[in-house]
Order: C-alpha cells, then structure tokens, then sequence
C-alpha cells in the first residue's frame, strides 16, 4: 500500500509501535487500517519490529528513520496564514456568473493543514480542480516540495497562481463542461474542488476529478459542498449523484470551510473526502448550464434563433457555404475548403471566443459574442485579442451586431507562412512537436491548455525567434 495517500494511519502506526508493545488487534482497531495493511506495514519495517508473543514494537531508536519515509506533517510557520492573506488580497474578483464566492483565509489555510496531515505531500500529486480561493498557495507555502496543478476557466486565477508561486505550480487552461487538458488526466493522486453547488456542476466537476486520478480505486477526491438545512432534498439529490458516479463517502466534515457571502447556505460547506470505486465512472456527459447566475445557469435559456440565423448570415456573406459549431475545443475543428464556420458563444464568460478560434481551422469564422465580452471591452482589450490570433486570422469585431447586446467576430484567414502560424494553426498538438525549439516548461503541453498569459508568452518567444 502506497503511504502517500495513509501517511496519517501509518505515522500513527509507527508511533504507537516506538511508544510501547503493541497487539496486532490494537494497531487495526486504533489506526483504521485494514488488517492487511497492518501487515504490509510490518512487513515493510522490516527486522526493525520486535516481537514478544502475540505483542509488537519498533527497536528503540528506529521509529525517527520510519516515520521520516511517510513524510512527517510540516510545523507551519508564524506567517503562514499572513501570507495566504496577502495572496488573497490580490486575487481577481470573483466572476458571480462563474459562482465564485470566496473562501476566508483561515478556511484555505485549514485545508492545507488538513492535507498535509493526511497525506504525504512530498510523495503524491495534488491536482486542484477550480482554484479561486488559492488553495494551491498555501499548499506550496507550507510544503515547498508537494507536486500540485490547478486547473480552471479563469485565466486570471491561473495567472495569479503562476506569477505567485514562481512557475512551479503548473497550472493549465480548461472549461471542464468540454473536458479535461491531458497534462492533468490520469496524473493525481488527490484531487481537491470546490465546485458550482448545483447537482448538475457537483456532478461534472466530480467526474472531471475522477478523470484527473492516475488510479482511481487507489486515489482520494476532495469536495466541498454546502446546502441550506432548511432545504435537505438538495443536499440528498448531490449526495445521490456523487454516489451514481461511484464515489464512497469516506467522511464528510462538517461546517469545515466559511465564506465571505454565500448567505443562503450560512456561509459554509462540508469537506467530502470521497473514495473512488473501481468502477467510478471516469466520463461526464458534456453540459453547459451547472451554475446558480448568469448566461450559462441551470434555468438559462438557448440563444434566440433569429441571432443564429444572423450569425449565420454574417458568416456566409461572400456566398460560402456555413457549418455551425458550438463552444467545444476538446478537439481540433476542420472546415472544408470553401466553408465558413458559425460559432455560437452567446454564454461566453470570457476564454471561449480565443479557445474556439485557436481550435478551429477555416477560410473565414464569424463568432456570437455578448457586446460585453471582455475581449471587446475597451480598445486595449481588443488589440490584445487582434494581436494575439494575427498569425492565424485578420479579425473584424463588429459591436452591437445583430443587436445592442451582442456583437460579432469575424475571423479571415491569414495564409502568410511563419513559425507561430505553425502553432497556431495547431493548437491541439504537443509544443515540442510543432515547436523545436520549446522550452521544457512547455514542450510537453499544448498551446490550447495553456493559460492566457502563456500563450502570450509563446507568441513572444517564437516571434523573437523568428
């Protein structure tokens, strides 16, 4: 059994055997263990456990070399929760249409604590699925050695965690309502989020943290939830769902994490540490509306057909046929010669439009946008997007197009030959395989799961190069 993901029953074990003689029955009764993980432990402390009849205990002096292979928990330092402060002070805003509410700095601080006590940090991957709060950060401050991702919609997170934790948290791009980046699937051992508290966003970020765990049966998936008591239908219809994806309830801590808002649940959720079965059900059905507010709600409705029908329109303009697509870059998007592609983004919350367009390959694409996007809010704004696709596409942004509360993107093709046009125009593809001359801190991610800021940096490096 790996002591990475029991280190605290193992810490416990081995401390109970140097204290004094201890009965086989103790150890599984104390620890939790299961009785042949009691036995593998032994086994594994080798000619070190002395045996006196049915009684056990470690040789006295050898516990310290034990207990230092299943990693002892990091005393934290005095600043620890002053720096987790400073970290949150300068966190983006919450999006409200995202469902970000956010946690306090003790409660970030709690769960590294916890997290440290309970597994092996220095030996497990912790992969964080949605990261707002910044737990990630903490985690980095108090054990520098703990291999931790953090994947999430928001750019702005991302590169906030980048810049603070000086690279050495990867961090990768994803909307998981259209799948999960291969630099996270299969990899963790323990996954941590804090999902929408919908049924549907439980559901989805839970199979996407499913996806995220390099072995299933043997891996640990972390969720906070909170419902109203005052409303326990909800709280049993999520608790349902988790369990038809194949999640055991290993324990749920009560009140664990507390929140600047969220009002309407008292301003905190449970801690749900779930235990995959073998079978846990490693896909999610694709779907947009698993938030509480905004465009892309549970209650929100479709866009309205005479703005596809515009859209449609606009994309076709030169006679061209039109394929319509939706907001999906899981997978690179093809048009055949002569055909425009129509996107429909009318819930962007912001990453969908440069995701979409670095996905898609076509002569011309025209895109549904809200007037509102933040890639179209201001001059800066736009020239930063226009400047950013100009390898792949000449981009017209058309404001108040078909209505006031839309606007439009259209995208022509660019044909002129160039380095970063070959890793534009293949998105989907290892970096180190379109790019040679990558550095390592990407050659082995692909540009459409890279942060914003990082693309940025990559449009840099291969235009510096030439």
């Amino acid at each position: 059994m790996d002591s990475g993901l029991y280190a605290h029953q193992h810490r416990l074990a081995i401390t109970l055997l140097a204290e004094d003689w201890q009965e086989f029955d103790d150890l599984v009764r104390i620890t939790g263990l299961p009785r042949r993980s009691v036995e593998e432990l032994l086994s594994g402390l080798g000619d070190d456990v002395e045996r006196s009849g049915t009684a056990l205990r470690l040789s006295p002096g050898t516990a310290d070399g034990h207990l230092a292979e299943v990693g002892r928990p990091v005393s934290p330092r005095t600043d620890l929760l002053a720096r987790i402060e400073r970290h949150l002070a300068d966190v983006p805003p919450p999006l409200p249409a995202l469902d970000h509410v956010q946690a306090t700095a003790d409660t970030v601080l709690r769960r590294a604590l916890w997290l440290d006590e309970h597994y092996d940090l220095g030996r497990v991957t912790v992969v964080f699925v949605g990261d707002h709060d910044l737990t990630s950060l903490a985690v980095h401050e108090l054990r520098a050695d703990a291999d931790l991702a953090v994947v999430d919609v928001d750019d702005r997170v991302l590169e906030h965690i980048d810049r603070r934790s000086g690279g050495t948290v990867l961090t990768v791009h994803a909307d998981l309502r259209f799948g999960l980046p291969r630099a996270v699937a299969g990899k963790a051992d323990v996954v941590f989020s804090d999902p929408p508290y919908t049924s549907e966003g439980m559901t989805l970020f839970a199979s996407r943290a499913i996806e995220c765990l390099a072995d299933p049966a043997h891996g640990r998936v972390l969720l906070a939830y909170g419902y109203s008591p005052r409303h326990p239908t909800l709280g049993h219809r999520t608790q349902r769902a988790l369990l038809n994806l194949g999640l055991t309830f290993e324990a749920i801590l009560p009140g664990f994490h507390r929140y600047h808002g969220a009002q309407a649940i008292g301003g905190s959720a449970d801690l749900y540490v779930c235990h995959p079965t073998s079978r846990a059900r490693k896909k999610a059905r694709s779907t947009q509306a698993i938030y509480t507010h905004g465009p892309r709600s549970v209650e929100s409705a479709s866009t309205p057909a005479p703005l596809r029908e515009a859209l449609i329109a606009i994309a076709g303009e030169d006679g061209a046929q039109v394929t319509t697509v939706g907001p999906d870059w899981s997978k690179p998007i093809t048009a055949d010669p002569g055909t425009a592609v129509a996107l429909d983004l009318d819930g962007d919350p912001g990453p969908w439009l440069l995701r979409v367009l670095l996905a898609v390959n076509a002569e011309r694409v025209a895109a549904l946008v809200p007037n509102a996007h933040p890639d179209l809010v201001d001059a800066a704004a736009q020239s930063a997007l226009i400047e950013l696709l100009a390898p792949k596409y000449r981009l017209r942004l058309l404001r108040s197009t078909p209505d006031d509360t839309h606007a439009v993107v259209v995208a022509d093709r660019v044909d002129t030959p160039s380095a970063v046009r070959k890793v534009w125009t293949r998105a989907h593809a290892r970096l180190g395989n379109v790019w040679p001359d990558a550095a390592d801190d990407v050659a082995d991610l692909r540009l459409i799961d890279l942060p914003r800021h990082r693309i940025v940096e990559v449009l840099h490096r291969l235009g510096e190069a030439g």
